[in-house]
């Protein structure tokens, strides 16, 4: 901001510290920090204990709470957050170990359904108690970790249990 010479320096309102983030960006910094920690932990257990990567196991389970255990690829991808060319290869993998296959849609020949198998059904179930203990076990952890975001959690599994 430039000066005059008759302005009175005591005037200007001081800049920012660099450090002092807004509370709202601390807030979300620190649950972004706790959603990347909590989701290495569930890809880590998942992937040990099943051989399911993340997205894996989540398609599996938005296949199996689907009509008829089908989804558009493009309905997958939007479940999932993820783009197309990254559900392509994510489908490829799970049709590769039978647990879903490909079916065109009878009404737009252009339409492509993931249909989930017998065998992803029982993946997916196998993997639940998993996910949901290593969650839970996660969640916990980050309360006790960060006491200040135990009243976010709690708020959370109040509102959204």
């Amino acid at each position: 901001m430039p000066t005059t010479p008759d302005a009175d320096p005591s005037d200007a309102t001081p800049p920012e510290a660099p450090d002092a983030a807004p509370s709202d960006a601390r807030m979300w910094n620190r649950l972004t920090a706790l959603h990347a920690q909590v989701e290495s932990r569930l890809a880590t257990v998942l992937q040990r204990r099943h051989g399911l990567g993340l997205s894996e196991y989540r398609a599996l389970g938005l296949l199996a709470e689907a009509p008829k255990s089908e989804l558009r690829m493009q309905e997958l991808a939007t479940g999932l957050g993820l783009n197309q060319s990254s559900v392509t290869r994510l489908v490829a993998r799970l049709g590769a170990a039978d647990f879903t296959y490909r079916d065109l849609c009878p009404d737009d020949r252009r339409g492509v359904y993931t249909v989930l198998t017998d065998a992803g059904r029982t993946r997916h179930g196998e993997a639940r108690a998993t996910y949901e203990e290593a969650l839970t076990g996660a969640l916990d952890e980050a309360a006790v970790g960060a006491p200040e975001l135990a009243p976010l959690l709690g708020a959370a599994r109040s509102a959204l249990g």
